[in-house]
């Protein structure tokens, strides 16, 4: 289905839990309070929604949090979703922690790709950023899917003075692991309003400046369903991502609509303007949530307003919205 500007909306981001076993300090510091279960769709209602979402249009679906691997029958729901008709893909965002054990499980329900959370490969700074020492069970996660050929994406979001000099480290992944490594703008919603971001130019310069601007040529392959700009260097298995929301605003060709966990469609994250499908999941008809959904794409905006953020009205955490 195309949006009232053109774009074909065919993405769509699915969160399935406002929890999280780690408590990143952009995203859920400590204090924060859960959302009662009977306000979160069940995965029934998660799977409907969907399956009309399919007949809209949408073929590409990503599952996320909070944290999905800690809501039960995260796995089951996979499955769930693609066997879907109409849908071509369905992916998974994590924090990484509980992939390995997971691993066989996401790979038998037809995960088709992976996309983790990675701030920094040093056990100290894991801790301060996260809460948690678990940097060794991410690490086993992203093996855990190289060896079951599951494609990974790492996503890194660097913070100015908290782990700003990393970008090199980061990179490396992609040295010797056929695995893209995608830097990403802390964007001024929630928490991430109070910190002090690192711009995606500035990590690109430095990364020319260690590898020879020689060796940083752009990569125009597709790698996936996002608005990342990729770059090959010389001599890597994988490539370098860059999602530069502030920086390279890419509103135009915004494919995506957002279904948080409490059953709220969110065509743009920026905003607070939303459309509940919640009631009409539990007590209406298919073709009711049907016309709520293109209702919502309907509505899409022509662009978000992270560049100046007093004009940015969505006040709620990431967790609770689906980042």
């Amino acid at each position: 289905m195309k949006d009232q500007y053109g774009r074909d909306i065919d993405y769509l981001r699915v969160s399935i839990t406002d929890r999280c076993n780690l408590r990143c300090r952009y995203c859920m510091p400590d204090g924060i309070e859960w959302l009662p279960m009977e306000e979160i769709l069940s995965l029934e209602e998660v799977t409907e929604a969907c399956r009309q979402a399919a007949a809209l249009g949408i073929r590409k679906i990503k599952v996320t949090g909070g944290e999905p691997l800690v809501r039960r029958g995260c796995t089951d729901l996979i499955g769930m979703l693609s066997a879907l008709p109409g849908i071509d893909q369905v992916t998974l965002t994590t924090n990484g922690i509980l992939l390995a054990s997971c691993a066989d499980e996401l790979c038998r329900q037809g995960l088709h790709a992976v996309n983790i959370s990675l701030d920094t490969l040093d056990p100290v700074k894991y801790a301060e950023i996260t809460g948690f020492d678990r940097l060794s069970s991410v690490l086993d996660g992203i093996r855990a899917m190289e060896e079951r050929r599951i494609p990974v994406k790492i996503n890194a979001v660097l913070q100015r003075g908290v782990n700003d000099m990393e970008c090199i480290a980061l990179a490396e992944l992609a040295k010797n692991h056929k695995l893209d490594v995608r830097f990403i703008e802390l964007m001024p919603i929630g928490y991430g309003k109070t910190l002090e971001p690192v711009s995606n130019p500035e990590i690109l310069r430095r990364l020319r400046a260690h590898y020879g601007s020689e060796r940083v040529i752009p990569d125009s392959r597709a790698h996936g369903n996002g608005p990342a700009r990729y770059y090959r260097i010389d001599g890597f298995s994988g490539s370098i991502g860059f999602i530069s929301a502030i920086h390279g605003k890419f509103c135009s060709s915004c494919n995506r609509i957002r279904l948080t966990a409490t059953g709220d469609i969110k065509p743009c994250l920026c905003y607070s303007d939303h459309i509940s499908i919640k009631n009409a999941l539990r007590n209406g008809s298919p073709e009711d949530v049907k016309a709520l959904l293109a209702q919502a794409i309907g509505q899409k905006p022509a662009a978000h307003c992270f560049e100046n953020i007093p004009t940015v009205t969505e006040r709620k955490e990431m967790s609770r919205i689906g980042g």
